[in-house]
């Protein structure tokens, strides 16, 4: 089985899902791309000689016939709308974060795909796919290191643009953070605190930078998570959860080790792209995999989407007030409840 996919959004990032599954991944296709910039979609076609139609909105391509599955890479706010008109075709649909921009969004995407009675969403959290989160969770599942108490973590990026704003550290950087968190731990959030540390002279006059945010469990865990975008020396990612019986942290990407000048070093990595690059990889092949082998995607779903918004708005507001603000999320629908899910 050959999955037919239609891409909607041609920049960066669909390019790149472009390429893996034309050069590099095994089960898929392109058939169809659709962009605002309509040249952006016809250079793509040409940069990967893809035997591929290019429509003129995502609307004529999710109703396309040879279309089984949508990669949604575009705009952000454009994500609702072309996932739910191809939830309601009753197609596969990959949507990079966010699911929707707001959590009724995202509830309304889930309501949709609970009517068509099967998963058909995944959302593309690739930490989840990531091998050292990966070693993590299993050293949580298998109680090795006791029962969660703490999470320490630190998401840092040597530098960011000029339109970079305060709340984007958080519906753009913190939100890989949320999702795998709570998914590592298994316990869903329920209160987050956010505090603004000395800013650094490299933040931008109207970016608060670093910030601290504190986010709590149902059962109580407490999570640390440091963001800070403009650290300069590379970009960082770490997690440390603090056990009853022991300590799991999160893995160095490896590196050589040189010895030169009297000092003894490592590289760091400076692009999340590649830091990330075999997640990615994965995240589609998982994808592509399990809809082959049980009809539905098995990676984070459209209630993982919901679960992220809803803390999002929280930490937003919390950014705002400077007081632990609630985090309320709807009950879990018994249509997520019936599959653990688990990637490897």
């Amino acid at each position: 089985m050959t999955l037919r996919f239609g891409v909607v959004g041609t920049g960066a990032i669909g390019r790149d899902h472009i390429r893996r599954i034309t050069n590099t991944l095994s089960g898929g296709k392109i058939v169809a791309v659709t962009d605002v910039n309509q040249l952006s979609a016809e250079q793509a076609v040409e940069q990967y000689n893809l035997d591929a139609t290019v429509y003129p909105d995502d609307k004529a391509l999710v109703a396309a016939q040879d279309v089984d599955a949508v990669i949604v890479t575009s705009w952000g706010p454009a994500h609702e709308a072309t996932v739910l008109a191809a939830v309601e075709a009753g197609k596969y649909v990959f949507c990079e974060k966010p699911l929707a921009t707001t959590a009724e969004g995202c509830m309304r995407i889930v309501e949709a795909e609970i009517k068509q009675g099967k998963r058909l969403v995944q959302v593309g959290f690739m930490r989840r796919y990531d091998n050292g989160y990966v070693q993590l969770k299993e050293a949580i599942d298998t109680n090795y290191i006791g029962d969660p108490l703490m999470v320490r973590c630190v998401h840092r990026n040597p530098e960011v643009g000029e339109n970079y704003t305060t709340e984007m550290a958080v519906v753009d950087t913190l939100i890989h953070e949320i999702d795998v968190l709570h998914w590592l731990v298994n316990d869903d959030y329920k209160s987050v605190q956010v505090v603004f540390p000395r800013k650094t002279r490299n933040a931008s006059e109207h970016l608060q930078d670093p910030q601290i945010f504190t986010l709590e469990t149902n059962g109580g865990i407490i999570i640390n998570a440091e963001v800070f975008v403009n650290c300069k020396y590379g970009y960082d990612i770490q997690c440390e959860v603090i056990g009853e019986e022991g300590v799991a942290y999160l893995p160095e990407v490896p590196s050589i080790v040189t010895r030169k000048e009297a000092k003894l070093g490592t590289n760091i990595l400076m692009d999340w792209k590649d830091r990330f690059i075999n997640a990615y990889d994965k995240e589609l092949q998982d994808f592509m995999d399990s809809i082959k082998k049980t009809g539905e995607p098995n990676g984070p779903t459209s209630w993982d989407g919901y679960i992220a918004a809803v803390t999002a708005d929280a930490a937003v507001k919390a950014q705002k007030t400077g007081t632990k603000e609630p985090i309320l999320l709807a009950e879990k629908p018994d249509f997520y409840q019936k599959r653990v899910v688990e990637t490897v």
